[in-house]
């Protein structure tokens, strides 16, 4: 009797953890804007809310760069960074995604407490729970402030490259596409959305001036076309940066 019993209860536990198990989220496996530009927002409001170089922490992905202005891996770099008594602001006025949404790029201005200004661009690029994580941040100051558009403007890149991809497996995240992406040269930190899209490089000189190329892809088997370049001057005092 008490081996039927415990044999009993042992399947009851079972289906019970079949039960109470959260199924798995299913993986997006297309472009959505507004989820791009709602990550840029709740970063920005966790800045507010948390702190500045917690909110960067706290949505960075692992191998994650930053130019300060060396390019450094940013969770490495936050680590030591305590948050200043006021956060920056800033707000999204532009964003590209790649055709299969894996890659995402923000631009707009931001605002500081002692009234400066400038531009940001943050690359972000989905994870395996289908939520963004950023991989660059980067921007410079303005002497004059970028202007609001009166909405959000989004580009999406052509999709037909999607072709070259394999079929992705059920219950699985998006594989790799079967094209190797390019590499990218020397002292250029960059990367490629999983369907090669979309890309971000941004070369650091000796003097540490450096320079962002985001390029997208318009269909109909053209090359990918640069639809944002921003030089960041080198810095004064004057700075040396190895390699990136």
């Amino acid at each position: 009797m008490k081996a039927w019993t415990l044999g009993l209860a042992i399947v009851a536990m079972g289906m019970a953890g079949v039960a109470t198990a959260k199924p798995r989220r299913p993986q997006l496996r297309f472009a959505s804007p507004a989820k791009a530009i709602a990550a840029e927002i709740a970063f920005a409001r966790l800045a507010q809310s948390k702190g500045q170089w917690t909110a960067f922490r706290q949505t960075a992905a692992d191998d994650a760069v930053m130019f300060v202005p060396q390019a450094v891996n940013a969770r490495d770099w936050l680590k030591r960074q305590k948050n200043p008594p006021a956060s920056v602001a800033w707000q999204p006025h532009q964003t590209w995604l790649s055709c299969d949404g894996t890659l995402a790029v923000n631009m707009g201005p931001w605002q500081r407490a002692d009234g400066s200004q400038g531009y940001f661009t943050t690359v972000w690029q989905r994870q395996e729970n289908g939520e963004y994580k950023w991989v660059m941040d980067q921007g410079d100051t303005l002497e004059t402030p970028l202007v609001a558009p009166e909405m959000i403007a989004s580009s999406v890149a052509g999709c037909d490259r999607r072709q070259a991809r394999p079929p992705a497996p059920a219950a699985s995240a998006v594989p790799a596409s079967a094209v190797p992406a390019p590499a990218f040269p020397a002292g250029t930190r960059g990367g490629w959305s999983e369907d090669r899209t979309l890309s971000w490089a941004v070369t650091v000189a000796a003097d540490c001036s450096r320079a962002l190329t985001v390029s997208l892809y318009r269909g109909a088997g053209k090359p990918l076309e640069p639809v944002l370049e921003k030089r960041v001057a080198a810095p004064q005092p004057a700075a040396v940066c190895p390699p990136a």
